[in-house]
């Protein structure tokens, strides 16, 4: 039955409320503030994330037309531009960074018994950054190159569910491999990485934690071999080795014993050398975990595509993660959304069809019904579809 809500309140009703207040108190984020309270704010912009808007001034020419309808929004205050603007400057950006912590606790949660493509048992992590360019005379604490700014999303993906679990924002010189210094490892689970998290020292620090690690070798590395296991070459795995680092430094960093895989992939025609510390799983099993890393290269082409994050409403540093923060915390309630309705189109799907809807009073399981119409052409190619 129609509650008589608007979709974009159904939407909101999602939320955790009392947690929001909490993060808001933590960080004394309404002190003195009179009106376009934190939460005002987080409403415009998520309303500015799920229908596309292009500016501050896109996000209050379109809220001011809906002029009687921003109070059933949950918005109680007139938006203005220059309200918005301060708002995103001043505010810590850390209340909506935690409150998207909050709500990636309570997704992954929900989608903790999904496959991923492999049965395994253990949680999986890929962990990888993607960087969003920026104008250095605009942006220029986002130090980058002489001429270039650019930020660095570091994520560490959780592969049931494509939730991104840890999600770090440094300006672009920061090296990948200084995000593995934030992690607190999980004993047991598995963390997927390519190259440029390769580091010794830190990579050993992941075993003393009794967590396992998958990592791409580079071709330089001095080895010795101390036996080699038997393989089954028609899956593509040339050999399976033991090994220890024969370099002073790589032995001091990393003194235990290693394994080494040497696979062959037939669709890209290319020759693989995988580094990891587990030495129960096959080494075929090695070879795909390290194949569904894919999936965190997939997040940043979709995030990138279908949220705010490459355009941003303001230039300060804080204005920035405010936005990207935000931004991150409407995937993730869309993707809860998605779980808790039992919907199971693509999140595409689901986004495009909220985009058009937000002002509707539909109950919202009979708008994203169409959302799960499997046979309705798609848009956006196979790629993007991370909840198919």
């Amino acid at each position: 039955m129609n509650s008589g809500k608007m979709i974009f309140s159904q939407l909101m009703d999602f939320l955790p409320s009392q947690e929001f207040r909490r993060c808001v108190d933590r960080y004394k984020g309404n002190y003195k503030l009179q009106r376009f309270s934190c939460w005002d704010q987080f409403l415009c912009m998520a309303f500015a994330q799920l229908t596309y808007r292009e500016s501050l001034r896109d996000i209050e020419a379109c809220l001011r037309s809906a002029g009687t309808k921003l109070y059933h929004m949950g918005i109680r205050n007139r938006v203005a531009r220059n309200t918005l603007a301060n708002a995103n400057q001043v505010r810590d950006w850390r209340i909506y960074a935690d409150f998207a912590h909050a709500l990636i606790a309570t997704a992954r949660e929900l989608y903790i018994g999904d496959s991923f493509g492999l049965d395994l048992q253990q949680t999986v992590y890929a962990m990888d950054s993607t960087m969003i360019d920026l104008c250095l005379s605009l942006f220029p604490w986002a130090k980058y190159r002489k001429r270039d700014g650019a930020v660095k999303l570091h994520t560490l993906l959780d592969l049931r569910g494509n939730i991104p679990s840890v999600v770090i924002v440094t300006h672009g010189k920061v090296h990948d491999v200084n995000f593995l210094h934030q992690l607190i490892f999980e004993p047991g689970a598995f963390y997927v990485m390519d190259r440029g998290y390769l580091d010794f020292e830190r990579l050993h620090t992941i075993g003393l934690a009794s967590a396992f690690f998958v990592i791409r070798a580079k071709s330089h590395i001095v080895i010795k071999r101390l036996y080699s296991r038997p393989v089954d070459k028609s899956t593509g795995v040339r050999s399976d080795q033991i090994i220890t680092f024969s370099g002073f430094y790589a032995h001091k960093d990393y003194p235990d014993k290693l394994r080494r895989i040497h696979f062959y992939d037939n669709e890209t025609n290319k020759r693989l050398i995988f580094l990891t510390n587990n030495f129960t799983l096959s080494a075929f099993t090695i070879a795909q975990l390290y194949r569904c890393r894919w999936q965190v290269e997939l997040f940043f082409r979709w995030i990138k595509q279908h949220l705010r994050i490459k355009a941003f409403y303001g230039t300060s540093e804080n204005a920035l993660k405010t936005q990207i923060w935000i931004a991150i915390s409407i995937y993730v309630l869309v993707a809860i959304i998605k779980k808790r309705l039992n919907l199971h189109g693509s999140l595409y799907r689901i986004l495009q069809i909220l985009s058009v809807n937000v002002f509707e009073k539909t109950p919202i399981l009979e708008a994203l019904s169409d959302a799960d119409d499997q046979n309705a052409s798609e848009e956006s190619c196979n790629q993007f579809t991370l909840f198919e």
